[in-house]
């Protein structure tokens, strides 16, 4: 019998639980520890550490000497990353035989950095990527081992996006993790796909308030960017905050000259505000502690 590929797994949140499910399945694959972020409110992950006896590990520093140390003993010929937040230096790069891995939902080397399905609906992207990389010192720089392709409709927005990444991302890195296991890996440099690419920095508070003098379709993807889970757009109204989850690009809608922002009609589901263009319809927003949605107020 061959021996087990043994990793360790540096890991937060939901994207990590789904890879873990399909990791644990797999007999071939041991999981020596799970790392997981140092300020995490992840309990999940420690309580699949617990249930499958699986060394359960989170230190301010994992670069730091103590922390290397600790590390040696599991003799790991593999490091996985999934929705990690330190950044992996050079010693512990090169500590297991295979590296360090990690899944990014960005298709590099465009969308390195954070916030990526925001900012490709933002950017108004027909669709988004996938990648498992190499980790080296730089911020989602390293080789592509896979990248998938995934589209993105009107209808899309940031759940949809996000849920959709929730499964793919654990079935993408599972793959790549065993084509590095059959040493089956073809791994692409960045620049041989785009000699720069670009990088997104985190969103801020503050970034979610919405401009109005700008296009139907920029407001449309910003709303639909930042809608729940994310914080909303929001604006003010009276003195009140807006938060808006959902508006409507009406195609008919004319383009003119107006003052963006103005609310200039109303109908039984919706709030219509003029735009840099032309016009668009809100249809779920939360004013005053009431939650608007189309026709029914609660």
């Amino acid at each position: 019998m061959e021996d087990k590929l043994k990793i360790g797994y540096f890991a937060d949140g939901k994207w990590s639980h789904e890879a873990f499910k399909l990791l644990i399945q797999d007999k071939s694959i041991e999981i020596k520890f799970i790392c997981v972020r140092y300020d995490t409110k992840d309990f999940t992950l420690k309580e699949l550490a617990e249930k499958h006896q699986i060394d359960y590990l989170k230190h301010k520093n994992i670069n730091s000497d103590d922390f290397l140390n600790e590390l040696q003993k599991y003799n790991c010929d593999l490091f996985v990353s999934m929705s990690f937040n330190q950044i992996f230096k050079r010693k512990i790069i090169n500590m297991p035989k295979y590296k360090i891995i990690n899944c990014h939902a960005g298709k590099l080397p465009f969308y390195r950095g954070r916030n990526v399905l925001n900012w490709v609906l933002i950017n108004d992207e027909k669709e988004f990527g996938i990648t498992v990389h190499y980790v080296d010192e730089g911020i989602d720089t390293g080789d592509i081992i896979i990248q998938r392709c995934f589209d993105i409709t009107n209808d899309d927005d940031y759940c949809t996006l996000l849920n959709k990444a929730y499964t793919e991302c654990a079935v993408i890195l599972y793959d790549a993790i065993k084509l590095v296991q059959e040493g089956k890996q073809v791994p692409i440099k960045q620049t041989e796909v785009h000699p720069v690419g670009f990088y997104c920095g985190i969103r801020q508070e503050g970034d979610e308030i919405l401009n109005w003098n700008q296009t139907s379709r920029e407001i449309y993807n910003f709303v639909r960017a930042i809608c729940k889970p994310g914080p909303m757009a929001r604006n003010n109204l009276n003195g009140l905050e807006v938060k808006i989850n959902k508006a409507k690009m009406n195609k008919q809608a004319p383009i003119y000259i107006g003052i963006p922002g103005q609310v200039v009609g109303k109908t039984n589901n919706s709030i219509i505000i003029k735009t840099m263009d032309s016009t668009i319809e809100i249809i779920e927003y939360e004013y005053d502690g009431n939650i608007k949605i189309g026709d029914r107020l609660r």
